[in-house]
């Protein structure tokens, strides 16, 4: 009985045996192709992203080749602007020297003519005028200093 028993048990584990390994050997083919699979899918992945980082690269050197143009522009045009600009200095807003000197002139010679000349506004004319001219030739003048007006040569 216990040679019986034995033999029973010797064959059961030697069937047990022989099925684990066909499932093992499943297993292992079935994880060999997954992992084959997966590298080609990893291999096409790196070539999308090869190709992805390729074009943002021609991107890039296309972005930076325009802005270079730009400023080689702006620079081209700036330097035009300057050569000219040394030529005729640009023009400033508001009154010069020489009109605010006329005006108050004016202003000052005709205030300075009624109290010297009583009769009728002759003497208010006489000192607007003088003073006019006398503001205006003093304005001229710190307009030429400051590089408004450029001088005669």
């Amino acid at each position: 009985m216990k040679k019986i028993f034995l033999v029973v048990i010797s064959g059961m584990l030697l069937s047990a045996c022989s099925n684990n390994a066909k499932q093992e050997a499943l297993i292992k083919q079935q994880a060999i192709t997954a992992i084959k699979d997966s590298l080609k899918l990893d291999s096409f992945k790196r070539a999308e992203v090869k190709a992805k980082e390729k074009e943002e690269q021609r991107l890039a050197q296309v972005k930076e080749e325009k802005r270079m143009l730009l400023l080689a522009e702006r620079n081209e045009a700036a330097s035009s602007r300057s050569s000219s600009e040394a030529t005729a200095p640009a023009k400033k807003k508001g009154w010069s020297q020489a009109a605010k000197g006329a005006a108050i002139g004016a202003g000052a010679g005709a205030l300075g003519g009624v109290l010297i000349d009583k009769k009728d506004g002759r003497g208010a004319i006489i000192g607007g005028v003088v003073g006019a001219g006398t503001g205006y030739l003093i304005g001229r003048g710190q307009d030429r200093k400051s590089g408004r007006v450029q001088p005669k040569n």
